[in-house]
């Protein structure tokens, strides 16, 4: 019984030992980036393979283009909201390597799960763009999109947790834990979960939720980026000043408390 034990123990060792192994953190950006840079190509392959309108066409709209085009505005809100998505999954994903010293193995493999589901927006941008308005289908496509968005940047966020595990080694002071970047990461790395989590059950409750609302969504999240930053720089100024008063008054009443203390006391 202690021997199995122990060749248990050693196993887990093992797996443990192997997942810490480094990993070059540039092969995980260089393999990163071309994976995004294939799927923004195949988005934009899509929506110009089946969205423009032949000259036919246009004739139906007495020779005007805009007419015609604004004949596929359904579409081409889906391709922006979904390419503003990779946009910036992308850009979270290199705010994170900015601050990221070393990489292991673990990190490497949560890096490829979030990269599979990358993979899926185009689908998402193909099914939420596919399907009629306010039906059943349209509703269960925005669903699929969500849990795509949601798997994509979970993974991202674990990529965060691991490295904050081993901070120490893996991280820059300005991402560590009481670091000056430290709260904005957090927060910007929940972001996309929070929000993909939070449409997906808006779509069980609202039926009235339509694609539409879903890609504009998409597009506004860049300007809750910003906002989100202005948010965390003032709550962690409102923090450290209420911290700065709350010593200052307490040295003020260890002040007070000595200058009225008997001076047999004081002595």
């Amino acid at each position: 019984g202690q021997r199995v034990e122990e060749e248990e123990h050693h196993s887990l060792e093992t797996f443990n030992f192997y997942l810490s192994e480094p990993l070059s953190k540039e092969r995980v950006e260089a393999f990163n980036d071309g994976v995004y840079a294939i799927v923004a190509t195949l988005l934009i392959l899509d929506i110009c393979e089946d969205n423009v309108p032949d000259p036919r066409e246009v004739e139906k709209f007495h020779g005007s283009l805009l007419e015609a085009l604004s004949e596929y505005g359904p579409t081409y809100l889906a391709y922006f909201g979904s390419f503003v998505t990779i946009g910036l999954l992308w850009f979270v994903h290199h705010s994170l390597f900015l601050y990221v010293t070393k990489t292991t193995r673990l990190m490497g493999l949560l890096n490829i799960l979030s990269l599979a589901f990358i993979g899926g927006l185009p689908l998402a941008y193909q099914l939420t763009s596919e399907f009629a308005e306010k039906s059943h289908n349209e509703i269960e496509a925005i669903q699929i999109s969500c849990v795509i968005i949601f798997f994509a940047s979970i993974f991202q966020f674990a990529i965060w947790t691991t490295a904050l595990l081993h901070e120490g080694e893996i991280l820059h002071p300005f991402a560590r834990y009481g670091g000056k970047e430290h709260a904005f990461m957090f927060a910007k790395l929940a972001l996309y979960p929070c929000v993909s989590l939070g449409a997906f059950f808006v779509t069980c409750l609202l039926s009235e939720f339509s694609t539409a609302i879903f890609h504009l969504m998409q597009i506004v999240i860049p300007f809750a980026f910003l906002a989100l930053r202005i948010f965390v720089r003032i709550s962690l100024t409102v923090i450290k000043s209420v911290m700065s008063l709350s010593r200052q008054k307490v040295v003020l009443l260890e002040e007070e408390e000595a200058c009225l203390s008997p001076p047999e006391t004081r002595s």
